[in-house]
């Protein structure tokens, strides 16, 4: 495990290629795994960074209480045969005097961004940094954070980068429910009132799926199945967007991103299904 950007970028400068990499924030859970299994099949060398950030944290939000368990991480990622694990801390990243960020104007601003201000800007200059310090060929991403996903291969695109992102479906539960690091905060009545998050996509999916292509309906459909668990305490936004452009549909025409952001509790939960009528 490497601590320093200076040891990272000496240890990436000699693997052999093409050297895949998984930016995490630990706590790691199945979903991490499909991203690292996936990079250990098509890579020669694998790296795993493990950062929380704290400038995707806006205030009042969890940073502080955060999941974090290091050694089992550590754990983990030797069983899964990875070969460079990149843990700095804050001041190695965010030295004193740091005054560049990386912003996705018009992305950034949508969904998560009207709830999350400046979100995205960590999200973007945290991993600009971890492929200037990496150099990776590729880079592993899951569909869950599907704006996140947009976000980061429109910078990918826009600044020119040599790397691939690629995006792996979401992994879920085998109740439906899409595993995430923050599913621990829940109590075991909340989880099984979390579920509903993914029936109600399910439910405007089956919709679309006989033709309907109206995106206020598609979004109504998914409120109206919100609203049926009572443990659900706010819903801060319902979407039916283009997954790349995430502006709004009228008409949910070609491949669209069925996305949204709920509170169970104390705990706030995003998902989304992209569907697409080409297969």
């Amino acid at each position: 495990m490497l601590h320093t950007v200076a040891s990272m970028v000496k240890a990436c400068r000699s693997p052999e290629r093409p050297l895949g990499l998984v930016p995490t924030m630990g706590y790691l859970h199945e979903g991490h795994l499909a991203l690292v299994r996936e990079a250990r099949a098509r890579n020669a060398t694998v790296a795993v960074s493990i950062f929380v950030n704290p400038t995707q944290f806006g205030p009042g939000e969890d940073f502080d209480d955060y999941p974090r368990d290091r050694e089992r991480d550590l754990t983990i990622l030797e069983k899964e045969g990875v070969d460079l694990v990149f843990a700095p801390s804050t001041a190695e990243l965010y030295p004193t005097g740091m005054d560049t960020w990386v912003e996705a104007r018009g992305l950034s601003q949508r969904l998560e961004g009207k709830y999350r201000r400046g979100h995205f800007t960590g999200v973007a200059t945290v991993v600009a940094k971890l492929f200037n310090i990496i150099g990776p060929n590729r880079a592993y991403f899951g569909q869950k954070d599907g704006q996140q996903a947009a976000i980061i291969k429109a910078m990918v695109r826009d600044l020119n980068m040599q790397v691939n992102v690629v995006v792996a479906p979401t992994v879920r539960d085998s109740d439906g429910l899409a595993l995430s690091s923050r599913n621990s905060r829940l109590s075991d009545k909340e989880r099984r009132a979390a579920t509903v998050i993914y029936r109600s996509l399910c439910s405007a999916e089956a919709l679309w799926k006989q033709g309907e292509r109206g995106g206020d309906v598609l979004r109504g459909e998914v409120r109206r199945r919100l609203a049926e668990e009572s443990m659900v305490s706010k819903v801060d936004y319902v979407s039916v967007a283009h997954p790349d452009t995430l502006e709004e549909l009228e008409t949910a025409t070609g491949r669209i991103m069925i996305s949204t952001a709920i509170w169970v509790g104390t705990t706030r939960l995003i998902d989304n299904l992209v569907l697409d009528p080409d297969g």
